[in-house]
């Protein structure tokens, strides 16, 4: 038989997920009387693991760039879905950009270290990587497609964007966005003379993500007009000068 106090100090400990192996060799009660007892008392709380996730362990400011990227790579043309007992963060990277697939890949393999594998599609490449992680890294995530459903950044995410959303910009332009060459022909003294100028483009269906993208290039005093009802146009000299300062061409 055991006192009250000894049963109550075991009940708790089972209730906080303890193994039966650890709270046996503390305290010598026996296995079976222990099963008995979490049986009786509904003491079935799973054993919790602390999240090493750099959202969860105050280690974000050292990948702060890699991750700011990935949200942007996500937010365009990524999505977390079910695999087994565990989620996997899939982006999927047009095979005629390989540079930007390798920063992908080496954006996923910094947050969060691990696998990262690339499996082929039809036009593309899908860089992926298996943790439950990206549930806390990438609060985004939800049933349907983004643009049916709210994108909101969350406080935490939103003071990384503000402490320098340079990161975030060149995630977004390289996964839905591009620059481009425009030309226009004017008549100069009667002669009719072509002038080739660059302008950047971000396109998403969704309304919060071309938000998101607008909000971090006002915190740069990028110049931006909305040039379509799906789309984003940079097009002043100084704005598009701004861009090809981090951005530049997709590669």
């Amino acid at each position: 038989m055991y006192d009250a106090a000894t049963r109550a100090g075991a009940l708790a400990r089972l209730a906080r997920g303890e193994s039966l192996r650890s709270i046996c060799l503390d305290t010598g009660i026996n296995r079976s009387t222990l099963r008995e007892w979490r049986a009786r008392n509904g003491c079935f709380a799973p054993r919790i693991k602390a999240c090493r996730c750099p959202a969860c362990d105050d280690s974000m400011a050292e990948v702060r760039v890699e991750y700011l990227y990935l949200l942007g790579q996500y937010l365009g043309d990524g999505s977390i879905q079910r695999a087994g007992r565990g989620h996997v963060l899939r982006v999927y990277c047009c095979d005629t950009y390989p540079t930007v697939m390798d920063e992908v890949e080496i954006a996923m393999k910094a947050v969060v270290g691990g696998s990262v594998f690339r499996v082929s599609a039809e036009g593309c490449t899908v860089v992926q990587s298996n943790t439950n992680r990206w549930l806390h890294l990438l609060p985004q995530h939800g049933p349907g497609m983004k643009h049916t459903r709210p994108i909101v950044l969350e406080p935490w995410q939103r003071e990384l964007v503000a402490a320098d959303p340079r990161p975030l910009i060149r995630g977004l332009i390289h996964s839905d966005g591009c620059r481009v060459t425009n030309w226009t022909d004017r008549q100069v003294g009667g002669t009719t003379k072509r002038y080739t100028y660059p302008r950047y483009f971000f396109s998403n269906v969704s309304d919060d993500i071309r938000g998101i993208f607008t909000g971090a290039l006002d915190l740069l005093g990028i110049a931006w007009k909305q040039n379509n009802w799906n789309s984003i146009s940079v097009a002043r000299r100084e704005a598009v000068a701004a861009l090809d300062e981090f951005v530049g061409p997709k590669t």
